[in-house]
């Protein structure tokens, strides 16, 4: 009786060994999740590669390969602003850990389909004004990341046009109204240009289909010069609006390294490449525990001024020694 219960406890006491060694086997077997990261492109994929690559390049330097122990969702509005909300609610219903966007409408779509999923964004306009954060210091709620100041930096390009064609008194400008940050950019231009003597013709371009209308207008009230505000279906039309430019002698201004590309005459403002390389400690930082909301806005501590000299010669302009002197890059 007693060799009966012995050989009972032992092969219990071995059979639970059997279920603890099966047990680890299994977990030790089972793959760690992989981070999954959203990004949603106002623009389309060629549009946005420059910047891509500075993020994924940052990833990298930060531990993170894509297809590895990382995976990355994208989607692309291709400059179709009505794409932005179907786009967002895509990648939020994929559950996400962290999503990386750019501009307002498309920050607005995400927290509008979902108020938990931490969003990133790398180049915004306004995020006080248009709710999307409470205070750069503490922004509260789902969203953080970098700021633009394209508030200020609208300023700057009209001056900068000034220097280059110092008897410019006319310049059209491209907006699209239905992006909520163009009319608190168009009020501050408006300041700026009343500041340096300039009149400021306004042209609504909502999309592509639009550019034909605005640059019949841009003709028939004889502007002297073009810039467009930062917008995405701007962006994806770079080489329509420098071409239509170029034609008609007209000096351009944009922002970021695709303009020049493009052959927009000057580019003003932070760069677009390092914009994104921050993107990713922030998507670092929240794959590490940390909250969107304690997470402090970033704004700009560089600008980088681009000349195309090419697009000058093109035009017939000299560009003023002492601006060449204060560009950062110089197109030949």
């Amino acid at each position: 009786m007693r060799r009966s219960v012995k050989n009972t406890a032992l092969a219990s006491i071995l059979f639970a060994g059997a279920l603890l060694a099966v047990a680890v086997t299994v977990q030790a077997q089972q793959p760690e999740k992989v981070p999954r990261i959203g990004f949603l492109g106002a623009a389309s994929a060629s549009a946005l590669a420059e910047r891509l690559d500075a993020f994924r390049l940052s990833l990298h330097e930060l531990g993170y390969t894509e297809g590895k122990n990382i995976t990355v969702e994208y989607r692309y509005a291709d400059g179709w602003g009505e794409r932005i909300p179907k786009l967002a609610a895509e990648l939020v219903a994929l559950k996400p850990d962290v999503i990386v966007t750019y501009q307002t409408p498309s920050v607005q779509a995400l927290k509008n389909a979902s108020a938990t999923i931490p969003i990133v964004f790398t180049m915004l306009s306004f995020p006080v004004e248009n709710g999307i954060v409470a205070s750069f210091a503490q922004p509260g709620g789902n969203a953080t990341g970098l700021t633009v100041l394209s508030e200020e930096l609208n300023g700057k390009r009209l001056e900068l046009l000034k220097e280059i064609v110092p008897h410019l008194t006319r310049v059209a400008v491209l907006s699209n109204p239905t992006n909520p940050t163009q009319p608190l950019e168009w009020k501050a231009i408006q300041a700026s240009a009343q500041n340096l003597g300039l009149k400021l013709q306004p042209f609504e371009v909502r999309t592509a289909k639009d550019f034909d209308g605005a640059f019949q207008g841009v003709l028939r009230e004889r502007a002297q010069a073009l810039i467009a505000l930062a917008e995405a279906v701007f962006s994806e039309n770079l080489n329509h609006i420098a071409q239509f430019a170029a034609k008609n002698k007209l000096p351009s201004s944009y922002e970021g390294n695709e303009s020049m590309a493009a052959g927009i005459l000057m580019s003003y403002g932070p760069s677009h490449r390092n914009n994104f390389r921050r993107a990713a400690v922030y998507v670092d930082k929240i794959l590490k525990g940390a909250k969107p909301a304690d997470l402090p806005v970033e704004q700009p501590a560089t600008f980088e001024l681009l000349i195309n000299l090419k697009t000058a010669k093109q035009i017939g302009l000299t560009i003023p020694a002492n601006v060449l002197a204060r560009a950062d890059r110089v197109i030949k």
